[in-house]
């Protein structure tokens, strides 16, 4: 369990919800049925099983429960906002790994400005992930450990337009998402360093190719690629083949070769 989970689970007492007995046999916090549904929540999700069973959950407990069919091309944001826009959801729980569709966290702005409340509910422990979240705009990231109680907790909070974010939460992830984005921003400043050839070179490594099969398919010796990648190491601040190639894929780098 994170820090976070633990400091909110000590919080979540504040809206009276009560999670130390007063639940359902099967440990479930049922709607009482007294007062109007709760508002509408759009599910993103590609993991079938857990959708239908937060759908289940979330219905029992009275919220008017929607799925989003989800894209499987990543140019079809448009597609899944149009969805949105039908389903009309005062909260959004959205999962950061989306299959082919790709990153999650790229629907956070639209949805915000929408109007949407959005909790982002991922596998993924990436505090720094969980950092960029809450800057695009997300009210709370939770983890898919996390207990059913907790996820109820934070969306009655919504509901009644409380704090949602355990004290320095959001300045703690926040701090682990700026170091990131430091230190690729200096990767990234390195890599500009390259020459056109070097790029191409360290292109080659990234895709597996050793130096005498990058020697071969540029009709050059082996000693040239050899003297082009210890170029490469210095430029990048490194000591090894494997960790330039780590630092390329650490920031996405778009490699000039096929």
């Amino acid at each position: 369990m994170t820090t976070h989970e633990t400091d909110f689970r000590a919080s979540t007492a504040l809206d009276g919800t009560r999670l130390d007995g007063a639940t359902s046999p099967d440990g479930l916090l049922p709607h009482s049925g007294r007062g109007p549904r709760r508002q509408r929540i759009l599910l993103i999700d590609d993991h079938p099983l857990f959708v239908e069973s937060l759908d289940i959950a979330l219905s029992r407990a009275g919220y008017d429960v929607r799925q989003a069919e989800v894209p499987e091309s990543p140019g079809r944001l448009a597609s899944l906002m149009a969805q949105v826009s039908r389903s009309r959801p005062g909260i959004v729980l959205l999962d950061l790994d989306l299959g082919q569709f790709g990153d999650g966290a790229r629907l956070i702005p639209s949805l915000v400005q929408s109007g949407c409340a959005v909790v982002v509910v991922t596998a993924d422990l990436d505090q720094a992930r969980w950092g960029r979240c809450l800057a695009e705009g997300a009210r709370k990231v939770l983890s898919k450990g996390a207990r059913l109680n907790e996820i109820l907790a934070v969306l009655r909070r919504i509901d009644s337009g409380l704090p949602v974010l355990a004290p320095g939460e959001r300045e703690d992830l926040l701090r682990h998402w700026h170091e990131r984005q430091f230190r690729h921003q200096h990767i990234q400043a390195r890599l500009e360093l390259l020459t056109n050839r070097e790029a191409e070179v360290l292109g080659n490594l990234t895709l597996g190719r050793t130096v005498r099969e990058i020697a071969s398919r540029s009709f050059v010796s082996e000693a040239t690629v050899r003297t082009q990648v210890k170029s490469i190491l210095a430029k990048l601040e490194v000591s090894s083949q494997l960790a330039a190639v780590g630092l390329a894929h650490q920031v996405d780098w778009r490699s000039p070769v096929d």
